[in-house]
């Protein structure tokens, strides 16, 4: 998290609406081997305190993953910002980026809950994509289905900490940060330039 209180989201449900919407994170814990960091899909509950996911058995991570403590991280847009774009020119550049941290102990599910997952995962983004019909598991040879998940390994991870980050400029003055969204813009970045103007706002000098 950033230490600037600038760059935190002041409405309570923002950060998970970012992890729903994102839906990727890189899952993090330590091993006897040293720290490690896999990559996954991820499913958050309805009320927020519950993050799913699942890992090729085979990761260096899985097998350590049970009862232990491990860090998720979701990352939205991200681009550099050129002291150029400032009307003052006592500035330096800087980065803004979109981050949601999660801490918790994650629990290894059994088979059943694997394939609930599995059933929740796809369902989500089987609409996003706009399927017609959408893709469901009936769809396989269920032999085929149980050898694919007998190669894959699911977590829960009950989460006691967030820890976001929404650096947008804030803590520019609404002149700057418009210099900064139209640098955004003319470099490519429309998706951060877009969430400047959504997001950022109503939090000028926070």
């Amino acid at each position: 998290m950033h230490p600037n209180s600038a760059f935190r989201p002041k409405e309570d449900d923002l950060a998970a609406l970012l992890v729903r919407e994102i839906g990727f994170a890189a899952i993090f814990a330590g091993t006897p081997d040293g720290p490690r960091v896999a990559h996954a899909p991820v499913v958050l509950s309805d009320d927020g305190t519950m993050l799913q996911f699942h890992l090729a058995r085979g990761n260096a991570l899985t097998r350590h993953l049970d009862g232990a403590t491990a860090l998720a991280v979701v990352q939205g847009p991200d681009a550099y910002v050129s002291a150029s774009w400032y009307a003052d020119a006592d500035q330096v550049p800087t980065w803004n980026y979109v981050a949601v941290e999660m801490e918790g102990m994650a629990t290894k599910l059994d088979d059943a809950a694997l394939v609930a997952h599995l059933d929740t995962l796809s369902a989500t983004h089987e609409v996003r994509v706009g399927a017609n019909p959408p893709w469901t598991r009936a769809k396989m040879n269920p032999a085929l289905f149980g050898k694919m998940t007998g190669a894959i390994v699911s977590f829960e991870m009950r989460i006691t900490a967030w820890r976001p980050t929404i650096k947008l400029s804030q803590n520019k003055s609404a002149d700057e940060r418009e210099r900064v969204i139209a640098g955004m813009e003319a470099t490519g970045h429309g998706a951060l330039a877009q969430l400047m103007r959504h997001l950022g706002g109503d939090r000028e000098g926070a």
